[in-house]
């Protein structure tokens, strides 16, 4: 019976499925252009968080909620810690003579591009949060500042940083962990610069002719160190009026050094002693985020949240309005299907988050100030950012709870990869890009950070994905796409060279919205606990090859990992278990029905230590978090992993190993506790 059950339930939703995908087809091209262009007296305008321009489109958006039919759509705001240029004293960079006297000034602008001069709201290139100062010093090139530049540098080149500026080209890691190693270094400031080496690709053009970066463009972005921890003055609570806030100079993860980027042309330049000009202001400004909703028909106390950005730095043309585009798409999608009769089983959250550039603000303070309620209703937050950074093939990074459920969606959506004509995404997709592990099946990859989902997975341990286009990561060795963060991301940039069709952002939006309705509509939730323990026994033997780099050590202190593999192997065990009590289970039964899905709901919060990770504490997952040296890339047990890094640079080997053993019996028992969740120890 269950099984004649599943099928229809299943035929039934692809069905659904196909009618919501066909209701995307017409619209995506019109949102994308209309999200991107927010007019003030016909002129395109920028939209940076904390400005009237930004405010004026979550209005726009928040009023298109409520004509597509969603049954809430408001305004919440927060008041956070913002950081712009100074209106009236420039940030640059000067080479000083002999006597002080400046014979070189890096550009304070960058050129417009065509159809996009003379507006109104564009700052100028600075990186958010800088310390403000004009220290003078020789410079140092640090290659991408990462910690074996650093290492190189010191140990075996001999060179000094302390009270040097040194100059990093962006690239690699997260340009905050750039600043905190510079600070570590002793450094007096720090210069980042996109190389042509990372920002141009070979043979292309540079913008307008090509999508290549021009030479005097300049990527902003902030240079925080939050580490989960949202605005740096409430950290681990909402940024509201009766909360209590840190003075600015003690705020979290705040740079204490000058941080200024330039373009390559001027980084030519810099070939001897230099002086900074770092004069932006930090200031408490209100930022609004759009909450709507779609209230659930059978457990409307269960919320699937699908949530991006729409704050940019300039215009946004790719980051993040392919991503803001599909939000609104699905949002009108899903009305649509409410007007003509249909509900979503669980509750749909729909989230346009401001102040993401700025250090995922939004988003976070509202997980903070929502966080008991999350906790216990929450089934999975699905990321709407930029839907594209290349065009070659799919990319996704979600918890291992959703694997199976992004392969059987790509499987039913057409891929629209040249020659490719008549297959699915899927197959385009596995040909593209193979797992490592398993090249039967495409790569899948671990969330990191750098976008919203960041406090929804790795704080509260609520199951989350994103998906997206990128580029050919075996042949395109340009770091992220080359006009990242500059006044050159334009909707034209888009429709040229990167998504002329719209058809890969159509593939994107019907792959998220097909991950939503399937988490808020499916009666036994798509979430599927022995990819978790597949996983979970590929990470264990990463992180133990990782330690037998030091066999010798391991034997003297007594290093075992038995433990770990034990809690593994008894994790797995549970889970066959559980899919097979899942595969008995009466549909006609609605309390069993949702005590197992609480069971699958509940699973990724397992793995959730409310101490969190050494020196991270809002960093709790013990599984998954960003790489403690570089945010964007996710790491497996993070707390083991570091521990072992950190072997030989501390004073007491003894020490340093007990922490190794401690981390490992953390993640030992939270390991076991997660197969504690799916194990049936009493009646239901």
């Amino acid at each position: 019976m269950y099984q004649d059950l599943h099928i229809y339930i299943y035929n039934v939703a692809l069905y659904m499925y196909v009618c919501l995908c066909m209701c995307m087809c017409m619209y995506l091209y019109v949102y994308v252009y209309i999200i991107l262009k927010i007019r003030v007296p016909g002129k395109t305008v920028p939209h940076v968080a904390g400005t009237e321009q930004n405010l004026r489109l979550a209005k726009q958006i928040q009023s298109q909620w409520k004509t597509f039919g969603l049954d809430t759509a408001e305004l919440v705001h927060y008041d956070v810690l913002l950081s712009y240029p100074n209106q009236t004293t420039s940030n640059y960079i000067s080479i000083t003579d002999n006597g002080g006297k400046e014979i070189f000034n890096s550009s304070l602008f960058e050129p417009s591009p065509e159809g996009y001069t003379n507006i109104s709201g564009v700052l100028p290139p600075y990186n958010a949060f800088s310390a403000q100062g004009e220290p003078q010093a020789d410079l140092v090139y640090v290659n991408y500042g990462r910690t074996e530049d650093f290492f190189k540098l010191e140990r075996e080149m001999g060179i000094n940083c302390t009270g040097k500026i040194l100059i990093a080209r962006y690239g690699k890691i997260f340009r905050g962990n750039k600043v905190k190693n510079a600070m570590l270094a002793g450094a007096k400031g720090i210069i980042l610069y996109s190389d042509p080496a990372d920002y141009c690709a070979p043979g292309v053009k540079p913008y307008p002719d090509g999508w290549n970066l021009p030479g005097l463009g300049v990527q902003r972005g902030n240079v925080l160190n939050l580490n989960g921890a949202g605005d740096p003055l409430t950290p681990g609570y909402p940024a509201k009026d009766y909360m209590f806030r840190l003075e600015v100079n003690d705020g979290v993860g705040i740079p204490t050094i000058p941080v200024h980027p330039i373009s390559y042309h001027d980084a030519e330049v810099l070939l001897r002693k230099v002086k900074m000009h770092v004069h932006s202001t930090s200031q408490i400004t209100r930022i609004y985020n759009v909450i709507g909703s779609i209230k659930g028909a059978v457990e409307p106390d269960r919320y699937v949240i699908f949530g991006g950005h729409r704050d940019s730095w300039v215009f946004g043309g790719i980051d993040p309005t392919t991503g803001a585009a599909v939000l609104q798409e699905v949002a009108r999608s899903f009305g649509k299907m409410v007007e003509k009769g249909w509900r979503p089983r669980r509750t749909i959250v729909f989230a346009s988050w401001d102040a993401e550039e700025f250090g995922l603000l939004g988003s976070t303070e509202w997980a903070e100030e929502n966080s008991k309620l999350l906790q216990t209703r929450a089934v999975a937050y699905i990321n709407t950012d930029s839907s594209i950074e290349g065009n070659y093939t799919l990319r996704v990074d979600c918890t291992p709870l959703l694997n199976q459920l992004v392969y059987n969606l790509t499987k039913e959506v057409s891929s629209p990869d040249e020659g490719y004509e008549g297959k699915s995404l899927y197959e385009s997709w596995l040909e593209k890009d193979p797992s490592s592990e398993n090249n039967q099946r495409p790569r899948i990859n671990k969330l990191g950070s750098g976008s919203d989902f960041e406090a929804f997975f790795q704080r509260l341990g609520i199951a989350s994905g994103r998906v997206r286009y990128t580029k050919n990561r075996k042949v395109d060795k340009y770091s992220n796409y080359p006009v990242y963060h500059t006044t050159y991301e334009t909707f034209e940039l888009v429709k040229r060279f990167y998504d002329p069709s719209f058809q890969k952002q159509l593939t994107v939006a019907q792959i998220r919205a097909g991950l939503v309705y399937e988490l808020s509509d499916s009666p036994l939730l798509p979430l599927r606990c022995q990819d978790y323990a597949e996983a979970l026994r590929l990470y264990a033997n990463e992180i133990y090859d990782q330690a037998k780099k030091h066999e010798a050590e391991l034997e003297k202190y007594k290093v075992s990992f038995d433990a770990l593999f034990s809690a593994v192997n008894h994790f797995a065990s549970v889970a066959t278990v559980f899919h097979r009590r899942l595969s008995q289970l009466d549909m006609n039964n609605p309390i069993a029905v949702r005590s197992m899905n609480d069971q699958l709901m509940f699973l990724e919060r397992a793995f959730i230590d409310p101490l969190g990770l050494p020196g991270r504490p809002f960093y709790r997952h013990i599984v998954f978090a960003p790489s403690s040296r570089n945010k964007y890339a996710g790491m497996s047990f993070p707390g083991i992993y570091d521990a072992l890094f950190d072997i030989g640079s501390r004073g007491d080997p003894h020490k340093a190993w007990k922490e190794v053993k401690r981390q490992i019996s953390i993640a030992a028992f939270t390991v076991q506790a997660a197969a504690g969740i799916l194990e049936q120890k009493w009646p239901i």
